[in-house]
């Protein structure tokens, strides 16, 4: 058994890094299979060497999203937890100190993760960027925080959102009401997403106005989008003809973002998905962005997480 010290006297908000009734050391314990125990000052820990050094690096890891100000929800103890498995400590410079966008209840949206800092970042400096991982990595979301971000502060005239009305075992022809009804269901988390960052009423002014759209990916064909921040979701059910025909439409004062989860792709069998193609084609061209997500990036239930390595494990053995 070893013994590991991590010292504390540095941290101001000793009781955030305990958390409530010592629940986030009680998780660390589990999760590592580690005993801690506070001293005056420092945290002493028990367990086999290698567990020990991983709790280190929890405990530096956690250090630096405190060190941000602010306090540590479960998810951060676990992706701390998730990068010490790996051997990897972040500080907080690493995990970018500036918001994305503020929502219209005041919530500050940031990057959560190393992965989620670089896709920010890559949006940011090119005018193309590709977001590609699985569900539950924060693609569309902060996606849509950077363009309201963009249309806040006039760097974009627009905000166009676009996904393809790809049917998921369900049929277009059975849900009630007209066109516009039918494809609404698969609009409904790029709606959900502005209304969260505008508010119900600023959303529906703008819209109104022609400032925001949502529309199937059908309806972009025969435009060129001037001074526009476009965003196509679920891109990996488009067919390489939509995803040519998408990215032919950017204008000039425009930036494209495409995201996608090349796992869950529900096109009929013996369709081509025009992610899968288009991450061969455009590769190494100046201006365009690939950023991969994976299970580490995800920010929904610790549960989604094993799900997708669960799915992952099971595929690779096919």
């Amino acid at each position: 058994m070893t013994e590991r010290y991590f010292d504390i006297n540095g941290i101001k908000n000793q009781s955030e890094l305990f958390g409530a009734f010592d629940k986030n050391l009680l998780l660390i314990e589990k999760e590592l299979d580690v005993q801690l125990i506070t001293r005056e000052g420092v945290i002493k820990v028990l367990g086999e060497d290698t567990n020990t050094q991983k709790a280190i690096y929890v405990f530096e890891n956690l250090r630096g999203i405190l060190e941000k100000g602010e306090g540590l929800t479960e998810q951060d103890v676990r992706y701390a937890i998730t990068m010490a498995e790996d051997g990897i400590l972040f500080s907080a410079a690493s995990l970018g100190e500036n918001y994305v966008c503020i929502t219209s209840k005041g919530k500050p949206v940031k990057a959560k993760t190393l992965g989620q800092k670089a896709y920010v970042d890559s949006i940011k400096s090119s005018t193309v960027t590709f977001g590609i991982g699985p569900a539950g990595t924060g693609k569309t979301y902060l996606a849509v925080a950077l363009a309201v971000d963009a249309f806040r502060k006039k760097q974009a005239s627009r905000i166009i959102l676009t996904r393809p009305a790809v049917e998921a075992g369900e049929k277009l022809g059975f849900l009630p009401g007209d066109l516009q009804n039918k494809v609404d269901p698969y609009l409904r988390p790029l709606y959900d997403a502005l209304s969260d960052m505008l508010g119900a009423e600023s959303y529906q002014k703008y819209f109104e106005r022609g400032l925001i759209e949502v529309a199937p990916l059908a309806y972009m064909r025969g435009r060129t989008l001037d001074d526009a921040f476009i965003i196509l979701d679920e891109a990996q059910n488009t067919t390489p003809e939509q995803m040519k025909m998408f990215l032919t439409r950017i204008g000039f004062g425009s930036k494209a973002i495409i995201t996608g989860d090349i796992t869950q792709i529900d096109l009929p069998d013996g369709k081509r998905s025009g992610l899968r193609d288009v991450i061969h084609i455009l590769k190494n061209i100046e201006g365009i962005s690939f950023v991969y997500l994976t299970a580490k990036d995800v920010v929904r239930h610790p549960l989604v997480q094993k799900i997708i390595d669960a799915y992952e494990r099971n595929t690779k053995r096919k």
